[in-house]
């Protein structure tokens, strides 16, 4: 969705109201809490609305992936929007020149040009979803046993941190410490990954 904005964006849309408008919602966002965003997916999703006995899903590892898009969103639009922009226009003009559509140009020559700087978006929107614990507090909560579906309260690192960070017993305080190990291992992946990606589409 990110993507897909962003590429209306710089290539649809011509800077017009609408343009501007979501760039300066997407400007806003990003300087959004995490709070907020989980209160916003709690709100839509899992509080009661309107009489309901309960909200739409509930607490569940769908609303906290809602309330982690909403702050990852911002990061990949506007990576991604500034990547497509610093893309030569010479390049626009010469697939116009040999008769592409505007679609196909941007489909097979903007796009792949700027791959690299949308990855290293997305990578860093990933790096920001991965500690937040706010969010999920109110959205996916927490559970000690195995989920039966992606409609129940599921375990997160993040929350495990948290909960066993502040409790004072020693096991649980090593747990604590071995859960941020492996969040900081998995962006650190993540990180390498993307890293590679791009050399390979760089050198190809």
């Amino acid at each position: 969705m990110g993507v897909l904005a962003a590429v209306y964006l710089s290539e649809f849309s011509g800077n017009n109201q609408i343009a501007r408008g979501v760039r300066f919602a997407t400007n806003v966002l990003s300087g959004v809490p995490s709070i907020i965003a989980g209160i916003f997916a709690y709100g839509l999703l899992v509080a009661p609305i309107l009489g309901m006995q309960g909200g739409l899903l509930g607490f569940s590892a769908i609303a906290g992936g809602v309330a982690l898009a909403v702050l990852m969103l911002p990061t990949i639009i506007r990576t991604t929007d500034e990547a497509l922009q610093i893309v030569p226009q010479d390049i626009r003009w010469a697939a116009f020149g040999i008769g592409a559509y505007n679609y196909q140009t941007v489909l097979k020559v903007v796009l792949p040009a700027a791959v690299p700087a949308i990855i290293t978006g997305v990578t860093l929107s990933i790096a920001r979803a991965a500690g937040e614990t706010a969010p999920l507090i109110f959205t996916a909560l927490y559970s000690n046993f195995w989920p039966k579906g992606i409609k129940e309260p599921i375990a997160t690192l993040s929350v495990l941190v948290y909960n066993f960070a502040i409790v004072p017993f020693k096991p649980q305080q090593e747990l604590a410490w071995a859960g941020s190990l492996i969040l900081v291992f998995l962006v650190l992946v993540t990180s390498v990954l993307a890293r590679w990606f791009t050399r390979q589409k760089v050198y190809r």
